[in-house]
């Protein structure tokens, strides 16, 4: 029986699927874990009230496991790996937090209003860590099989690379080569097209973020 899973929808198409890079790292699991599953869409900005009441904190991605409706894409990988494991997704602990800094360094770059606070050092150092790790125990982030690590990391790396590009006009520096091969990779991979939001709507996402800082 195919699980049931609540997801962003795209802001301002509500049946197109939306830019969540957490509802994507979930969608991804469930795709390496070849778990059948069903997908709703909920729109944030205006959320039913059949969503409120499986989840009245109102946040995605939720996924309704044994009857039961559970929020937090950590808790829910978690249960994923227990639930099915096989292929194994788990991250040996050497590589757990590789890159975890990543996604709050760019969101403090991109809400930047100060050219000279050092928010866009701090992102440069991430991605150079990422790049120099990635050529070191490459190709993906534990060595040669794909882990949670990289599902958790890639959806942030499309949001990072659409997001600067538009809002900022910067680019991942085209030394970290290691890095770009990992993210061609993963964004030209069924599973991922399957399961990332269009760039557009990373775009619309990012606005209202952008705009108001």
């Amino acid at each position: 029986m195919a699980l049931e899973i609540c997801v962003k929808a795209a802001t301002g198409a509500p049946d197109v699927l939306g830019d969540c890079p957490f509802c994507q790292r979930v969608l991804l699991t469930l795709e390496e874990k070849k778990v059948p599953y069903t997908t709703k869409l909920v729109d944030l900005g205006n959320k039913p009230q059949w969503f409120l009441e499986i989840n009245p904190e109102g946040k995605v991605p939720v996924i309704k496991i044994d009857d039961k409706w559970v929020a937090d894409s950590d808790v829910i990988v978690g249960i994923l790996e227990e639930k099915y494991p096989e292929p194994s997704l788990v991250t040996p602990s050497e590589f757990a937090s590789v890159g975890s800094k990543l996604f709050p360094s760019f969101v403090k770059f991109l809400t930047s209003k100060d050219p000279n606070d050092g928010t866009e050092q701090a992102l440069f150092e991430e991605l150079k860590a990422l790049d120099e790790h990635l050529k070191a125990h490459g190709p993906f982030v534990a060595g040669d099989r794909v882990t949670a690590a990289d599902l958790s990391l890639v959806p942030k790396l499309y949001h990072i690379e659409i997001a600067l590009e538009h809002f900022k006009k910067w680019k991942v520096p085209t030394e970290f080569d290691h890095l770009h091969n990992y993210t061609k990779l993963w964004f030209s991979g069924e599973s991922f097209v399957k399961t990332s939001g269009k760039k557009e709507h990373v775009i619309t996402g990012w606005a209202t973020k952008v705009n108001s800082s």
